[in-house]
């Protein structure tokens, strides 16, 4: 069975928690799409604003997931490549730039990586819980506002 339509019966199916299940997966490097999920949800009846608290609590969920695997590879690996010109180069590119990424990590494509990254590179979690989750939700919310028009 196709996986997009497999996703779909899972929503029919689980509506709020399948949502859930759904926004997690595609926050993390699984190729699943969230906000298909969102107007899926939407479109089958799930009112917008619980669309949007279902979608956030596991795409933010999975963004956490993120950091810490970050977190953990980074505490693991960091005395094996601590000497590369590479590490140096992007720890002080982190430590400069590093916050000001987290704007983008609401993107597809690059906005999950930079969720890993950021626990790699240690980043404070409470700045990182503040802007990525804010821009998760915000992200969910114009889209279940310019759906439910």
């Amino acid at each position: 069975m196709e996986l997009s339509k497999l996703l779909s019966e899972f929503l029919q199916l689980y509506t709020g928690p399948g949502l859930t299940l759904v926004s997690f997966g595609a926050a993390t490097l699984l190729p699943f799409s969230s906000e298909a999920a969102l107007m899926g949800a939407i479109w089958s009846g799930l009112s917008p604003g619980e669309a949007v608290v279902w979608a956030s609590i596991g795409n933010c969920a999975a963004c956490a997931f993120n950091y810490g695997l970050g977190y953990w590879f980074g505490k693991r690996i960091e005395k094996k490549i601590s000497e590369s010109k590479t590490y140096s180069a992007w720890a002080d590119k982190m430590s400069r730039w590093g916050y000001w990424a987290l704007g983008f990590s609401f993107l597809p494509f690059v906005g999950d990586p930079i969720t890993v990254l950021s626990g790699f590179f240690r980043q404070k979690f409470w700045i990182f819980v503040l802007v990525v989750f804010s821009l998760r939700v915000l992200r969910y919310l114009a889209l279940a506002y310019g759906v439910s028009l």
